[in-house]
């Protein structure tokens, strides 16, 4: 029998990060690094994206692109594959919420939302699906939200978007798990990044959020490693189509 921990290790695994430049994204490229696997981070801006690569260090690459241009994505995913080979992992951490009223969401806002955090995790599994078919193995992990499940004020379009990516973890689970790649999602409480800002600086907001939770208090980043890493190893491997509320216990009061 294959010693337990051997089986977290992603050593020879190859993983494409989106947002991965800050935050969660960062994170959890972190993660999948130090368990072995070579990680080609994705973001928009190409300076933090090298600040980032400089902090892994080693068998880490850049691979600057913005995930809400659908018809760039094709490229993104053979750009991603030029320095390790083909990604057989796929972390879709890129997001942003632009908390706006319900009667005062702009069309592209909204559609900036949907195009990243819905239809880029599909559009990008599918089109670096090929590499994975070949190697009959890959993992596809979302991020969903507390809003897949939870309505928030000013956030109709990220609770649209994130209230799809469960269902498409679940969908897209079912299409490929065919071809030895499996589909999850993990669902952060909250956690200080860039996007919840907002959340962070009122400090009194802070403090009624930590009380939600069975744990009492906020999310800290590392707290979502094991999962992460968890979910794209073949430790892993008869676990597919869930998604994973990594909220020190929010949802279950």
């Amino acid at each position: 029998m294959t010693p337990i921990l051997a089986r977290f290790s992603l050593e020879g695994r190859v993983a494409l990060v989106t947002g991965g430049s800050s935050g969660i994204g960062l994170a959890i490229a972190e993660a999948l690094h130090g368990a072995g696997a070579s990680v080609v981070l994705c973001a928009r801006r190409a300076e933090g994206l090298h600040d980032a690569v400089a902090r892994l260090g080693a068998r880490a690459a850049a691979c600057a692109g913005d995930v809400t241009h659908r018809a760039a994505l094709a490229d993104l995913a053979a750009r991603s594959s030029e320095t390790f080979g083909a990604p057989d992992i796929v972390v879709h951490a890129a997001g942003l919420n632009a908390r706006q009223p319900w009667d005062a969401v702009e069309d592209t806002a909204w559609d900036a939302q949907i195009e990243s955090m819905l239809a880029a995790p599909f559009f990008l599994s599918r089109a670096l699906l090929p590499g994975m078919r070949a190697k009959g193995w890959g993992r596809v992990l979302n991020i969903a939200s507390l809003q897949s499940v939870r309505a928030m004020p000013d956030s109709i379009p990220y609770g649209a978007a994130k209230g799809g990516v469960m269902q498409a973890t679940r969908a897209m689970a079912e299409a490929w798990g065919r071809f030895g790649v499996t589909c999850n999602a993990i669902a952060p409480g909250f956690f200080p990044t860039a996007l919840t800002a907002p959340v962070f600086a009122d400090a009194a907001r802070s403090e009624r959020l930590a009380a939600q939770t069975c744990l009492g208090r906020n999310g800290r980043l590392e707290d979502l490693q094991g999962a992460a890493v968890f979910l794209c190893s073949p430790a892993a491997d008869y676990v597919t189509g869930q998604t994973l509320f990594v909220d020190g216990g929010f949802t279950a009061r």
